[in-house]
């Protein structure tokens, strides 16, 4: 009797350690099973964050961290001149821009138009358009979009030189075309970007003035792309 009693309890003991040895394990596997699940779980205050949240904070947009105005320096016909400007959003709050508001105006696109930077004041009814058009094309990619954009704008433009790699004003691609040849102060000019949305995607900036307006609204419009940015949407 008692020699089944003492098998019996060497048996208990046994079992008894075998699952404090495979916990005390679990601990050693995953040292920082326990504190993780403690900083993913609680705010730096003590308060439970929930799931998805953490994470929200780290996307959060970035137009918070834009002034309303800055001061940009343009540079026109090789003299520097120091123009105030005013922070802009793009309609799907995809993007921000600083613009001279003294001389230009956001225009927001309605439906499928992209947003429109033009004069503030209406130019006279023969002159070529002067514009900048900020149109976000989401699902393809700049080296796809712009040989697409190249071939449209031959048709307008046939001189159009070739498609050029740029890092400034902005990083991507450029086309640039002048009609006419380029003879008369008036032609118009396109002078455009196709740059990458920071996913899979694209924006198009489309900057449209005429010959003598180059070291005007083209050194303005210039300006205004160094502060493009493109910003998490709201």
């Amino acid at each position: 009797m008692m020699k089944k009693a003492l098998v019996l309890f060497l048996f208990a003991a046994a079992a008894i350690l075998l699952v404090l040895f495979s916990v005390q394990g679990d601990t050693w596997n995953n040292p920082l099973k326990e504190s993780v699940q403690s900083e993913d779980g609680l705010a730096a205050d003590g308060n439970k964050v929930e799931a998805g949240e953490k994470e929200k904070e780290e996307k959060a947009p970035l137009k918070e961290n834009f002034e309303e105005e800055k001061e940009v320096v343009v540079q026109i016909e090789g003299t520097e001149e120091k123009v105030l400007m005013h922070l802009n959003k793009g309609k799907d709050c995809d993007y921000i821009i600083y613009i001279d508001e003294e001389r230009y105006k956001m225009v927001s696109g309605e439906g499928d138009k992209p947003d429109a930077i033009t004069t503030k004041e209406e130019l006279p009814e023969n002159f070529p358009e002067v514009s900048m058009t900020i149109e976000h094309v989401p699902d393809t990619a700049p080296e796809v979009l712009v040989e697409e954009f190249e071939a449209e704008l031959k048709a307008e433009f046939p001189d159009l030189q070739e498609v050029e790699q740029v890092a400034k004003p902005v990083q991507g691609y450029q086309l640039h075309g002048i009609a006419n040849g380029g003879q008369q102060g008036n032609d118009p000019v396109v002078h455009a970007y196709v740059i990458s949305n920071g996913q899979a995607g694209s924006f198009v900036i489309t900057e449209r003035y005429f010959l003598e307006a180059a070291e005007g609204h083209g050194a303005r419009f210039y300006a205004m792309l160094t502060e493009f940015h493109i910003v998490e949407p709201e």
